[in-house]
């Protein structure tokens, strides 16, 4: 998972040599204390909107633990829309991200604490006896070693805390005798030959029954893994170390640890995504706090939470010096190379760094907190959910949203810190929209695309681990909760752990200090928790002074500057390196900083130019560096061109009962048509035309008069069977792929072509469905007869009406029986961005190859050559999108046409790996996030 928030204070804790309570006492104090300034500078919510707000938190997740209890348990996850178990290897493969399955129960034991933490300790004593007596971990499967241990690790340790807390109270859980410890130890012994390399990083993947390198285990021959992958362990085997009392597993976590600060850039103190497990080189050299490093940060400095050891203290708040120099920019967290941290690496944030804040709220820093929180609540109001990815500009960068919950971990703790009611209308919010976009029949769905609304087939197992668990301790007063939270701290998927663990004694080798690497600044290390007069200054308005600037930046400000080469870095008067955004091929000048850095300039016969790069011409190491940089900034504003010129996804919205709009297929456009983004929705009955394939004249007109028509890919050109359908009388059309099983989680969106004549005689909406879509309003149509849809360009809100019109018995039944039926015969349901990692190659970033080996080339058109950027300027969009004209490349977006005259269902698409072969680096990023927690 990415870094789950701390479960202490508001400041850096006292050191090892404080008694522990006292750990505790000033935490408390830090959060009473500074609660007592904010509640005199808002309305506090009332006691009862609390409780109904708790109640419906205690609602949402009964609907998802008890359907995937219902529909999909053993299995490890819940498919919710189509109402079964996603069991590994019966399911179509979705690269990295099956690797945290592992036939294990994965959901039932990331919900074990969370559980209890909701007061439901019958369901959690029943949920342990499940465990014990139907859980098997030595299966024949390779799983993800950080995944398994954050998951399935701290599931059953966080349990067994609880389970031990419930005992003591004499109530619940008087059978138990560490059961479930003795599982984790089992497992803990099983994750261990991962360890098996000279420098002490985990591999990344080992077998559950055949461990490492044997040739049973399929594994062993990795290289590399994220640095949040290796750093993300100590928290969970020291525990079981101190729970068992064998050191072994809390010895191999520190090593792990003590080798990756080793690593870092001694320079700038960053360290990079992605280490080569056996060498220590950075594979992938750029730096932040989001997806492939987070969680190693987190780990750092609850380390010291709750083991009590000076030296993790010392090496977060070295990191934390660096990080909040070079990467935040507020309220930005932008990524930037280890070796030259002055350099933006990205134009992009990802989702994973919606941890920070609350991170920064442990360690006592809280206005960039707030900043940062504020900045991506914006976001999540003008989208409804945070976009895996997203522009300097808060665009949508990757429109995926698999309902992570690390937004609402740090409304949790900036709420614990400040008692400001604001957060807690924060968390209402996340309430509503996962009720209003996200629940489905069979439990909660993941966002496909945050822009159009529509579903993915996906309920990963941390929605309950983390999402209810958060929510529900936003909104719960102490006495709501059975035992006392401050006892513990939160692991970065929200497990529990005891703080008693730090005094339990323990006889580990401590082979690294910090003092050994670096001259530390003592202004950097408080030891105890911040006078809260200095953290928020005598104002109960200060925190809404911070926010207010930051209100409208998203919907109506597209700034600038914000990817820059900081001034402190040129002091010396050198010019700083060309960005690709600058360049203009007319200028002498740049042509010959590209000649220093080994780039290439080549006029095409078409008018365009192809730049080259050949690092061993450059003139030094540090150009052929600047080079490398500068060809990524071109490949990654060509792809982005590309991305913009290229007509957005629309929605397909079943409005029907049983359905109520809660399910959304995202469907391709046409370029010919109506427009949906331009004029409203089209909204009718669905019905089959005959032909199927539509490319003669209909011969049931009267079945398609007025309806959407539902018509198959192949024989003739879209714009053919459009026409057809129009002239019968038929309000718009859904094209079904006739490759059977194609599914839009493997295969790109596409955009439907003309037949290269003049379309302005076809009024209709016409849109594209992949078939596993597209069976989902097939198989509808077999069991309801009449199915009604909303051809749209963003899923419309539900209508709560409708729902309630059904007898409330038989809705449920029906509803039930329907997601079991509909979408029988498919797996996956929805849409991924172009950039899906399970597709990309896992080598493919350019930074993976030596200066000496690297060839990299982009092209730009003939209206890049001439133009100037302080001519240009920014413009604004009536829906709030910020459009940026500097410099943009024009690329010439690929359609594809139907005009095959026979057109098989096993043929096969067009590989995405040839499509995508130009966008190395975000599709490496992307991977590299799937590793981290998709």
């Amino acid at each position: 998972m990415s870094a789950a928030g701390g479960g202490r204070g508001c400041g850096s804790p006292v050191p090892q040599r404080a008694p522990w309570s006292l750990v505790a006492a000033t935490a408390a104090f830090c959060l009473v204390s500074a609660t007592s300034l904010w509640t005199a500078g808002a309305a506090p919510m009332s006691r009862e909107e609390k409780q109904k707000l708790g109640n419906q938190v205690l609602e949402m997740f009964d609907h998802a633990y008890g359907n995937y209890m219902e529909h999909a348990y053993p299995a490890d996850e819940l498919m919710p829309l189509t109402c079964r178990g996603r069991v590994r290897g019966q399911e179509p493969s979705r690269g990295d991200v099956d690797d945290a399955l592992g036939k294990f129960s994965l959901t039932l034991i990331d919900s074990l604490d969370t559980l209890v933490v909701l007061n439901k300790t019958k369901e959690f004593e029943d949920a342990v006896r499940k465990v014990l007596r139907d859980v098997n971990l030595d299966n024949d499967v390779v799983v993800s070693v950080f995944e398994t241990n954050i998951r399935v690790l701290g599931g059953l340790l966080g349990g067994h805390s609880l389970a031990i807390m419930l005992k003591e109270k004499g109530e619940y859980m008087q059978w138990y005798n560490d059961e479930l410890l003795q599982m984790a130890k089992q497992l803990g012994y099983k994750l261990l030959p991962a360890f098996n390399t000279t420098s002490g990083l985990p591999y990344p993947r080992i077998n559950l029954k055949f461990g490492i390198r044997k040739p049973e285990a399929r594994t062993g021959t990795e290289t590399d893994t994220c640095t949040a992958c290796a750093g993300t362990l100590i928290l969970e085997f020291a525990a079981l170390s101190r729970f068992t009392g064998a050191t072994i597993f809390e010895e191999y976590a520190r090593k792990a640890l003590d080798f990756l600060w080793e690593k870092r850039q001694r320079s700038s103190n960053l360290v990079g995504v992605t280490i080569n497990i056996h060498t220590g080189d950075w594979v992938r050299k750029d730096s932040g706090v989001g997806a492939g490093i987070d969680s190693y940060y987190e780990y750092l400095l609850k380390a010291y939470v709750l083991l009590g050891d000076d030296s993790f203290l010392e090496r977060f708040n070295t990191h934390y010096d660096a990080i909040m120099r070079y990467i935040s920019q507020p309220p930005l967290l932008l990524d930037v190379h280890i070796h030259k941290p002055m350099l933006n690496a990205r134009t992009w944030m990802d989702a994973l760094l919606a941890f920070f804040p609350g991170l920064q709220v442990l360690k006592g820093d809280i206005r960039p907190a707030i900043e940062t929180h504020e900045m991506l609540y914006q976001v999540i109001k003008k989208h409804n959910f945070l976009p895996e990815a997203f522009t300097t500009d808060f665009r949508v960068h990757w429109a995926q949203h698999p309902l992570r919950p690390e937004f609402a971990e740090s409304t949790y703790f900036l709420y614990k810190a400040t008692g400001d009611p604001y957060y807690l209308e924060v968390g209402k919010t996340l309430i509503e929209n996962l009720n209003k976009y996200a629940r489905v029949p069979c439990g909660f769905a993941a966002m496909k695309d945050v822009r159009t609304g529509s579903h993915e087939d996906r309920m990963d197992s941390f929605f309950l681990a983390e999402m209810f668990k958060y929510l529900y301790l936003l909104f719960a007063d102490k006495e709501d909760i059975i035992f006392d939270i401050e006892d513990y701290i939160f692991t970065t998927e929200a497990h529990l752990l005891p703080l008693w663990l730090s005094t339990t004694s323990q006889n580990i080798s401590k082979k690294n200090t910090t003092s050994e690497y670096t001259e530390l600044d003592d202004s950097n290390f408080d030891w105890t928790c911040p006078n809260t007069q200095i953290l928020f200054p005598n104002d109960p308005l200060y925190a809404q002074s911070i926010r207010e600037p930051l209100k409208n930046v998203v919907d109506k400000s597209c700034p600038r500057g914000i990817i820059r080469v900081r001034e402190e870095s040129f002091r010396s008067g050198a010019k700083p390196p060309l960005r690709a955004r600058d360049f203009m091929a007319t200028n002498p000048e740049h042509l010959e900083i590209l000649k220093k850095m080994g780039v290439s300039l080549i006029h095409l016969k078409d008018g365009r130019v192809q730049l080259v790069q050949h690092a061993v011409q450059a003139a030094s190491s540090i150009d052929a560096e600047d080079g490398l940089r500068f060809m990524q900034e071109m490949i990654e504003l060509s792809s982005q061109q590309q991305k913009e010129q290229q007509l957005p996804p629309r929605a397909v919205q079943i409005v029907s009962h049983p359905f109520f709009g809660r399910v959304v297929l995202t469907a391709g456009p046409a370029q010919f048509g109506l427009d949906l983004s331009k004029h409203k929705e089209t909204r009718g009955f669905v019905a089959s035309s005959k032909p199927y394939n539509g490319c003669s004249e209909l011969t049931n007109p009267e079945a398609v008069m007025g309806k959407i028509a539902l018509i198959q890919r192949g024989q003739c050109m879209f714009a053919e069977k459009a026409r057809n359908i129009q002239n019968a009388g038929a309000i718009g059309g859904i094209v079904i792929d006739d490759n059977e099983g194609s599914s839009s989680d493997t295969a790109p969106l596409f955009q439907m072509a003309g037949d290269g004549k003049d379309t302005d005689d076809i009024q209709i909406p016409m849109l594209f469905l992949f078939s596993k879509e597209g069976s989902i309003i097939l198989d509808a149509i077999r069991e309801y007869e009449e199915v009604e849809v909303l051809l749209s360009d963003k899923a419309k809100d539900r209508d709560p009406d409708l729902e309630t019109e059904e007898p409330p018995s038989s809705e449920n039944d029906s509803q039930n029986q329907s997601a079991e039926q509909i979408v029988s015969s498919s797996q996956e349901v929805g849409l991924v961005d172009q950039e899906s990692p399970e597709e990309s190659s896992p080598n493919s970033h350019p930074e993976s190859s030596s200066p000496a080996d690297t060839d990299i080339a982009a092209s730009v058109s003939p209206s890049e050559q001439n133009s100037n950027p302080a001519e240009n300027h920014e413009t604004t969009s009536l829906d709030g999108e910020c459009t940026d004209l500097d410099n943009q490349l024009q690329e010439q977006s690929e359609t594809e046409e139907d005009a095959s005259p026979n057109v098989s269902w096993g043929k096969k698409g067009q590989p995405i790996d040839a499509i995508l072969a130009d966008w190395n680096e975000d599709i490496e990023a992307f991977e590299m996030m799937e590793k981290d927690e998709l």
